[in-house]
């Protein structure tokens, strides 16, 4: 379905490199990281340069094919595959993976946005500094994702989201044109900050082609604790006593239910559980600060108080950083030691901290009634407000196709009467699309559709994500 015209165009400006025509290539580039959802395309495009990303583009507006930019293709709401019409091409960037300038003066790195965060991670490192964005995917995503979806991870509380961590732009326009908004200034007050439209954006506005990236201190003292607590509000109570006597030291505060936890450990290879006595809650803290040693007095006095006030029931410190990683293990192991359970129906949300105690027990409460053949499991950042509710359900199709909307369904509707989110970190793709509009006010989805007919009248960069398509 798509143009040879077109096929041939691009064709001499890639070369046999850059583009995947074979049905077994295409494959990985069609089917969502769970493998729950699948696209259709003729034609995946692999431009290795900027330039020839502006080209495809420019071809694709002349031929009228629709364009849906693929980075690590990890995300989880269907943003970066395409949708079933098979007409729409996929132009993976992971073959963009250069590191273009480093400067540890300024604190940036300059990166193409093919790179895997984890290299980015690693070369940061290598010059004594942090790139902090850190979450489950970080050896696979790449970073124009991050970008593109304005990723957050486990060190949000600290760091901030993406959009806190880019200081500047590479973007191709979806008539062709090239954007170079790479500048490394910690200060540029000239105008309307145009990276910002898309940070976020999915690739619906322009295709993010590399990015100047902040760096920070890299922390020399590490201290990670887990606790066992007796309930969500406890959680609360205790992150306004970290935050007391720590203050931005805090990098994360992560929720963890019994049952996941025990998941983890049966079902993950080598891991063990970090504290022999059970509970329905658990949290994973960790504290950080540039300094050499210090921190390791400070945080045992505070979990010497903890204990006394009877807020943890049982707990422990990490000793090694392989105890570290076993603990992190557990916590980002959380769909993957439960999808042999059932069907995974994930999702994503976000209301006030003070209000997440308040939000578990009435979904907790609603589900059991509304639906009684479902197992919840939420977790996550505590820090910022931000859980991910689990919900594992029969693996029976005509189940999972009952269940899904409507757990989904009512989920949004509890958020949203509580003034929170349906999408806090994942973005909106084409899984969220109708939620978002049904949500949304009609001043800001007509904002969004302005914005988009502006920069893409033609409907170019990934039709039906975010917005319906054109």
């Amino acid at each position: 379905m798509v143009p040879e015209s077109f096929v041939e165009e691009v064709q001499a400006v890639l070369g046999a490199q850059g583009i995947v025509q074979e049905p077994a290539e295409r494959e990985r580039f069609l089917v969502d990281f769970w493998k729950q959802n699948r696209g259709e395309s003729d034609l995946i495009l692999r431009p290795a340069l900027s330039e020839e990303v502006a080209a495809v583009v420019r071809a694709a507006g002349r031929h009228d094919v629709p364009l849906v930019p693929q980075s690590g293709n990890t995300g989880l709401v269907c943003g970066g595959i395409p949708d079933r019409s098979g007409r729409q091409v996929v132009v993976s960037l992971e073959r963009m993976t250069r590191i273009r300038e480093v400067d540890p003066a300024g604190d940036y790195l300059t990166v193409e946005a093919g790179c895997v965060l984890e290299d980015i991670q690693n070369e940061a490192e290598a010059i004594d500094r942090l790139f902090p964005l850190s979450l489950g995917a970080q050896g696979s995503c790449r970073i124009g994702g991050n970008i593109s979806t304005n990723a957050g991870g486990v060190n949000v509380l600290r760091y901030g989201m993406t959009r806190q961590l880019v200081m500047g732009l590479e973007v191709v326009l979806p008539d062709g044109r090239i954007w170079d908004g790479l500048r490394a200034l910690k200060k540029d007050n000239t105008g309307y900050d145009l990276k910002q439209l898309f940070i976020g954006a999915e690739g619906t506005l322009g295709i993010v082609t590399a990015a100047v990236l902040r760096l920070f201190p890299r922390p020399r003292e590490t201290q990670t604790l887990w606790l066992a607590i007796e309930r969500p509000a406890v959680a609360v109570e205790l992150l306004n006593l970290f935050q007391t006597h720590f203050g931005e030291l805090i990098t994360s505060f992560e929720l963890l239910t019994g049952f996941g936890v025990e998941a983890a450990c049966t079902h993950l290879p080598g891991v063990r559980a970090p504290i022999e006595s059970r509970s329905d809650w658990h949290l994973l803290i960790e504290i950080e600060w540039s300094l050499a040693s210090g921190l390791a007095a400070q945080v045992e006095r505070v979990v010497e108080e903890i204990f006394e006030r009877g807020l943890a029931l049982d707990g422990t410190i990490a000793q090694s950083g392989e105890q570290r990683n076993m603990m992190w293990r557990i916590r980002e192991g959380q769909s993957e030691a439960t999808r042999h359970m059932g069907y995974i129906i994930r999702s994503d949300v976000s209301v006030r901290v003070s209000d997440l105690p308040r939000l578990i027990e009435r979904a907790e409460r609603h589900f059991a009634g509304r639906a009684p053949g479902v197992t919840l499991i939420p977790f996550g950042h505590v820090g910022d407000g931000n859980l991910h509710f689990n919900f594992i359900a029969p693996e029976d199709p005509a189940e999972v196709a009952r269940l899904k909307p409507l757990v989904l369904g009512d989920l949004a509707d509890l958020i949203f009467s509580m003034g929170g989110s349906f999408s806090a970190e994942h973005g909106i793709g084409r899984s969220k699309r109708n939620e978002l509009l049904a949500r949304k006010s009609d001043v800001e989805v007509d904002l969004m559709r302005r914005l988009k007919a502006v920069l893409d009248p033609d409907g170019i960069l990934n039709p039906g994500a975010v917005l319906e398509a054109e």
